[in-house]
C-alpha cells in the first residue's frame, strides 16, 4: 500500500447547521455544502485538496444514523491543540480532556462536539 489507510470520513449530526458553525468556529475553517449522491442526504464538507496528505471528509446529516458516542474518534491537525481546544465551549461543544502529551508523538485534546461525537485535536507542540 503506497498510501494512508484512510480516505475519508463522514461524522454523523442531528443538526447540520448547528455542527457546521461548531466545526467552523473550533477550526477556524470553512465548510462547503456537497452535492447529496442520495436524496434526504445532507453534507457539509471540510476543506480538502486531492494532492496533500491526509483524509477528507465531511458532517453529515442522514434518515436513521444518529449522532453522538465515542466508537471512533478523527484527529483533527492543529498548530497547537490547546487554541482549537479553548473555542470549544464558546462554540456549543464540551472538554473531555485538556491538551495532553502523547510523547514523541506531540500532544491531544479530546473534546464532545453539539452532537454528543468525541473528536480529537492534534499538534505536535
Amino acid at each position: 500500500m503506497n498510501h494512508n489507510p484512510v480516505v475519508w470520513f463522514e461524522i454523523y449530526v442531528q443538526d447540520i447547521n448547528r455542527a457546521t458553525a461548531f466545526y467552523e468556529t473550533v477550526l477556524g475553517i470553512r465548510l462547503d455544502k456537497l452535492d447529496a449522491p442520495i436524496p434526504g442526504l445532507e453534507m457539509m464538507a471540510f476543506p480538502m485538496q486531492q494532492d496533500c496528505v491526509g483524509a477528507g471528509g465531511a458532517l453529515v446529516k442522514m434518515e436513521g444514523m444518529s449522532s453522538g458516542g465515542t466508537s471512533t474518534i478523527v484527529y483533527f491537525a492543529c498548530q497547537d491543540c490547546a487554541i482549537e481546544a479553548a473555542r470549544v465551549a464558546g462554540a456549543g461543544g464540551r472538554i473531555h480532556q485538556d491538551k495532553m502529551p502523547i510523547g514523541q508523538y506531540g500532544f491531544i485534546a479530546l473534546v464532545l462536539d453539539t452532537e454528543g461525537n468525541m473528536i480529537g485535536l492534534h499538534s505536535m507542540s
